[in-house]
């Protein structure tokens, strides 16, 4: 069956004693190139659904877009091209950091990443919530179990999951949470989930959209841990439905 996320290909199982023909699962991996107001920012190979939000979010991601209010329109292509258009400056800074994105697409100011940093909003997650959060993430799609080939990412809050996207990246599945947010489609004020590890610059950018707890089922770096610290967040890692690690903020756990 081939969907927007997936095709269906033949393959041939091949053991010691056997070779049987079968039918797999495969997530779509395509390359879209975002341009802000024309000018192009950068290209990535992604998972060819929530486009539009991956765009924005690939924006604020590398410190174009600060706020929603800046977002004037965004175009989404076939042919694998993302239009965003908003007031805002599309001169690169003059220091970058390349991120630990695969392939190196990722760039962040330096200023950006020894800047202030708001504190996040005031918000607490019971362990009820925690469980039934984790628990629905990864449920939320087949294509993770089907594929084995996607992150996903998702953004609780006033008690249900109000946004989920999967992508071949981590950073993409992040980002498409983040520009839900931007575009009105999620609240900031709230936890997210991702299967992927916790880098500096995916602590990063959900530290600037002041989002107050963060959860991987995977293992943050120090940097990412230094960036949690600094900026008041709640940091948890090996995050299950029946534990978690709490490196920052525990108080915001509650019972």
């Amino acid at each position: 069956m081939t969907t927007a996320a997936s095709i269906t290909q033949p393959t041939t199982i091949i053991t010691p004693d056997n070779r049987v023909d079968a039918q797999e699962e495969i997530a779509i991996e395509t390359p879209y190139t975002i341009t802000l107001n024309e000018v192009t920012i950068g290209a990535s190979m992604v998972l060819p659904v929530g486009l539009a939000e991956f765009g924005v979010g690939f924006l604020f991601g590398q410190g174009y877009l600060q706020r929603p209010e800046e977002i004037k329109e965004v175009l989404v292509c076939p042919e694998g091209k993302i239009s965003v258009y908003a007031d805002v400056e599309t001169t690169e800074p003059k220091e970058v950091i390349i991120t630990s994105g695969c392939g190196g697409t990722g760039k962040i100011p330096r200023e950006m990443l020894d800047g202030f940093i708001e504190p996040p909003f005031e918000y607490t997650l019971s362990f009820k919530d925690i469980k039934a959060f984790i628990r629905q993430v990864l449920q939320a799609s087949p294509l993770g179990p089907q594929t084995h080939c996607v992150h996903g990412c998702g953004l609780w809050a006033d008690g249900r999951l109000q946004a989920f996207y999967e992508d071949v990246g981590r950073h993409n599945a992040v980002d498409k949470v983040l520009g839900a947010i931007l575009l009105g489609m999620a609240s900031p004020r709230a936890a997210v989930y991702t299967t992927g590890r916790l880098t500096s610059d995916m602590v990063l950018k959900c530290a600037r959209m002041r989002i107050p707890i963060v959860m991987s089922r995977t293992a943050p770096s120090s940097l990412g841990l230094a960036i949690a610290a600094r900026a008041g967040m709640t940091l948890a890692a090996y995050a299950r439905p029946e534990r978690l690690n709490v490196f920052h903020g525990a108080q915001r756990i509650v019972d």
